[in-house]
């Protein structure tokens, strides 16, 4: 790993354009639960029956039921290494964060351009009057099981993508754009499989960029997409590129 690690620090350092694309693996190390996978949300709750926009207009009050623990966990979550070595980057040319989580970690580390491309826990609107809220507001009410309600009295919901839903295109087409015009794209924690985050490595790709992934595991991009596959833990990975990135920096400038 350690030979990885210091040939992804030296990338970073010789391309201008950074750009990062998250998945579940870079959250699951700050406690929250992944949908997918082993102890994934979807073995608990049928992902059509909480999740999906019909069913919530049908029963919004059983959605609930999902969204209330997902909003526990997200506000007392913290932002892991990874998550700060990240923002560390920006410094070294990082531009976009593309994010398929909905915990707001990014942001609460210090990333100061997230792309959500599945929203976010941390709005809630009416689906009536389309009046908007943060989540805060009503953290007391969320605790004590009850459902938050706008004050036109209809249940709010959270401002996250729900299955049967299109994902916001303004944030789709900034990934698209973020994707095709940058160098060197780091992806972290992510399956791949979900469209259409899964793309946006192969649209770098196409457009000259160098792709590294960071992964437990590999994934539908490891043989075709990446250049450098990097197997570990997001946390230490993302920490110790960081690591070894200032230490080349700082080489650099004493030999200089």
């Amino acid at each position: 790993m350690s030979k990885h690690i210091k040939e992804v620090s030296r990338l970073i350092r010789e391309n201008e354009r950074l750009v990062v694309l998250t998945g579940a693996g870079m959250s699951v190390e700050s406690g929250i639960a992944p949908f997918r996978g082993e102890n994934g949300l979807w073995q608990e709750f049928d992902a059509q029956k909480y999740a999906h926009i019909e069913s919530y207009r049908q029963d919004p009050e059983r959605s609930w039921e999902l969204f209330r623990l997902q909003i526990e966990e997200i506000y007392d979550a913290e932002p892991h290494q990874g998550h700060e070595a990240l923002v560390k980057m920006e410094e070294e040319g990082l531009t976009e964060v593309i994010t398929q989580n909905i915990d707001g970690l990014h942001q609460k580390a210090g990333s100061s351009q997230v792309l959500e491309l599945h929203g976010t826990l941390f709005t809630l609107f009416c689906p009536d009057c389309e009046r908007e809220y943060n989540t805060s507001e009503f953290i007391e009410e969320v605790r004590e099981n009850r459902c938050p309600r706008c004050e036109c009295g209809t249940i709010l919901r959270p401002d996250a993508v729900l299955f049967g839903e299109q994902l916001p295109q303004d944030t789709v087409n900034r990934s698209l754009k973020a994707a095709e015009g940058c160098d060197l794209m780091m992806v972290v924690g992510t399956s791949a499989v979900v469209q259409p985050a899964a793309s946006l490595p192969v649209q770098a790709k196409r457009t000259g960029a160098t792709v590294v992934e960071i992964n437990l595991e590999s994934t539908p991009l490891t043989s075709d997409v990446t250049d450098l596959f990097i197997k570990g833990k997001a946390r230490e990975v993302l920490k110790n590129i960081a690591e070894k990135l200032y230490h080349q920096l700082f080489s650099s400038q004493i030999s200089s």
